[in-house]
């Protein structure tokens, strides 16, 4: 899959094949995100695979009503930045960490996977923090369901590019 094809291409997916994503094909995915830019080379990105016993933990702290969301998609991955004291440098740790995660959707999709990202309330919560192992020297930035697809997706309109460029003197 050429690069321009897998970023137009790519889809939010809510509907997923029940089968998880194979430990082999996550660390490819993985090996993948750890290219992103990030300044000073700080590798501020964790990715927790959530099993089990982790995922039923993140639902009993989410709630009933909450918890139906994370049965979506056969493979959940929690996402998280470990924390740096310069604000500065925090935010690019910040933005890298994004672009991780953003490249481990896009790779996914380049491999017939499908997925999308999601910041559901409990990430911001301690239990829903503790449930996936994030500890407090860390921030959440949620979970990626991964998973084989059960239907496509459609392409919804984009804004041209001269809504939101503007090119300066």
């Amino acid at each position: 899959m050429e690069l321009e094809e897998a970023i137009r291409d790519r889809r939010t997916h809510k509907v997923f094949a029940s089968e998880p994503v194979e430990p082999e094909l996550l660390n490819e995915l993985f090996e993948l995100a750890r290219w992103a830019p990030n300044h000073h080379l700080t590798n501020p990105w964790r990715f927790r695979v959530l099993g089990p016993q982790s995922l039923a933990a993140l639902k009993l702290a989410a709630g009933p009503e909450a918890a139906r969301k994370l049965d979506r998609a056969p493979t959940l991955v929690a996402v998280s930045q470990v924390r740096a004291e310069d604000p500065v440098q925090d935010e690019e740790d910040l933005c890298a960490v994004s672009c991780a995660a953003y490249i481990v959707l896009l790779a996914a999709h380049s491999r017939g996977l499908v997925g999308y990202w999601r910041t559901p309330a409990i990430m911001r919560e301690d239990a829903g923090r503790a449930a996936c192992g994030i500890p407090a020297e860390e921030r959440a930035l949620g979970l990626l369901y991964l998973g084989g697809p059960r239907q496509p997706a459609r392409a919804p309109e984009r804004e041209p590019v001269s809504a939101f460029v503007t090119h300066l003197a």
